[in-house]
């Protein structure tokens, strides 16, 4: 069983007696609404997979666009598993609308601080350009950033294989997940290492605890009428408001 099957399988009772309410796909984040016992739940993800040259015609990139509210929610959360990366971004952001109607312990804490405490003076992979890169830069011995589209300063992903073996610190992108790439990732980073997933994508579930991973930072959406407003906008992750920052910390 794949990572993304046990996290459908663990919101599978959830989904069940949900009811779908609102799917928005945006420029740059997804965000799907459920209804759980009358109270309202959304989830984020990355939006992945669009592409022009499905403007006119070509194929279909979210095949049931338009009818999307006709599926149950279960049907909803197994677009997770979808190879359709633009379904999968749907099916992820249901995940986490789920995963918010009985949420994990968690702390309100950004991916930012921990890699800052954990890595400082010591060698740090990120797999993904994050705002904040140039600031655990002062404070690692070693920052390697791996990025599909490199920066600056950033190594091309195909480097993975390279550098996540040598770093004390790994964080992955939550996006590694919809792309099926997660668990490769994982497989490089020693058994020793301090391992985190983080951003909007990441499902704050315990399977991702229970496959090595120290510490899972996401979001929850704690006000679903600002947060859709933002991605109907076409906002970025930092202008959509009505979320906060949490992480789940596997217990030692």
């Amino acid at each position: 069983m794949t990572l993304i099957e046990r996290i459908v399988h663990e919101v599978a009772p959830v989904a069940a007696e949900a009811t779908p309410v609102e799917v928005l796909v945006g420029a740059y984040w997804t965000l799907t609404t459920i209804s759980h016992r009358g109270t309202l739940y959304a989830g984020l993800a990355s939006t992945l997979g669009g592409g022009d040259e499905h403007h006119h015609g070509g194929g279909h990139p979210l095949r049931q666009a338009g009818h999307l509210l006709e599926l149950p929610v279960t049907a909803l959360a197994d677009l997770a598993r979808s190879a359709n990366l633009l379904e999968a971004s749907v099916g992820m952001a249901t995940l986490n609308a789920l995963l918010a109607v009985t949420p994990q312990p968690a702390v309100a804490l950004n991916a930012e601080e921990i890699i800052a405490e954990r890595g400082a003076g010591k060698r740090v992979a990120i797999v993904g350009h994050f705002p904040f890169t140039e600031r655990i830069r002062q404070l690692a011995a070693t920052l390697w950033v791996l990025e599909l589209r490199p920066r600056a300063g950033d190594e091309p992903a195909e480097r993975a294989p390279e550098r996540l073996p040598q770093a004390d610190v790994v964080a992955l992108t939550g996006t590694s997940l919809l792309n099926g790439t997660f668990e490769t990732l994982l497989s490089y980073c020693r058994p020793e290492a301090y391992v985190l997933v983080l951003g909007a994508t990441t499902p704050l579930s315990k399977a991702l605890l229970e496959v090595g991973v120290a510490a899972v930072s996401g979001t929850r959406v704690v006000d679903v009428a600002a947060a859709r407003v933002g991605v109907m906008q076409g906002a970025t992750f930092r202008q959509i408001e009505g979320k906060l920052p949490v992480t789940l910390f596997r217990e030692r």
